[in-house]
């Protein structure tokens, strides 16, 4: 699909965008003609000299700010907010062997990052009566694997409810917000995660791919979703092509959620 240049000139900041579906998005973004801003703790393993990195933890408010401050002093202003950045690394067994601090990690990182990096950023987009949010929410905001990550889906159910609230006030201000919540990404980590399951049950990668999809209650697709097929979808929502679409949430599951 011809899409270049389609965003020239426009400004775009992808959160956890070094690597997985993040990098995937800001590459889509950059394909599109914008210029684009990633951040995460960590720069990238493999550069790209054409993606602006700016190390910073959005798990806190010091670092949704440095990264507010630094985009807003280089480039003047921000078109495009992809609030990506989301993760799990609470242990499994259920609500009982949760500490606190496992729920304040969770949170901060999933729900309050994107919930102050809006709060940076929206001030010039409204004055411009411009801009687009997209928050990455995940399909466990409705569908939760209580036995492995119930701070994680409770997180993103917030931001899905949060997501739709901030529409309601901003669309009629000129910015539209929109959420996309896939299903299981097939990354890098995630081929790490299956090894490990795969170890730890002695059988097959393919097995425990399947166990997996099997825990899900199936994907009727086959298979995860790859990170560009996500990305196509960000860059489409992003477009002036969607330029009616706001306060929705898009699903992209290969029909993991059986619920309309």
């Amino acid at each position: 699909m011809d899409y270049q240049n389609e965003l020239s000139g426009k400004i775009a900041l992808v959160t956890g965008g070094t690597k997985g579906a993040g990098r995937a998005m800001a590459e889509r973004l950059l394909q599109a003609g914008a210029t684009v801003i990633i951040t995460a703790r960590n720069a990238p393993e493999k550069d790209n000299g054409k993606l602006h990195f700016i190390a910073a933890d959005l798990s806190t408010a010091e670092g949704s700010q440095k990264v507010v401050s630094e985009v807003l002093s280089t480039y003047g202003r921000l078109d495009i907010l992809v609030n990506n950045l989301g993760s799990s690394s609470t242990p499994a067994g259920g609500f009982s062997v949760l500490s606190d601090e496992d729920w304040i990690s969770t949170i901060h990182a999933n729900l309050l990052a994107p919930v102050r990096l809006d709060k940076g950023f929206l001030p010039q987009m409204i004055e411009r009566k411009d801009g687009v949010i997209i928050h990455i929410a995940s399909i466990q905001g409705k569908l939760p694997l209580y036995e492995s990550t119930l701070p994680y889906a409770a997180a993103k159910a917030g931001l899905r409810n949060y997501s739709k609230s901030l529409s309601n006030e901003v669309t009629p201000k000129g910015v539209r917000v929109l959420t996309v919540s896939p299903g299981w990404i097939n990354t890098s980590a995630s081929e790490a995660w299956l090894g490990e399951l795969a170890r730890n049950a002695n059988s097959t990668v393919e097995e425990a791919q399947q166990s997996v999809m099997d825990a899900l209650g199936g994907i009727p697709y086959g298979r995860p979703a790859k990170s560009e097929e996500v990305a196509e979808l960000v860059g489409f929502l992003v477009s002036p092509r969607a330029n009616y679409l706001t306060g929705t949430e898009f699903v992209i599951d290969g029909g993991t959620v059986r619920t309309v």
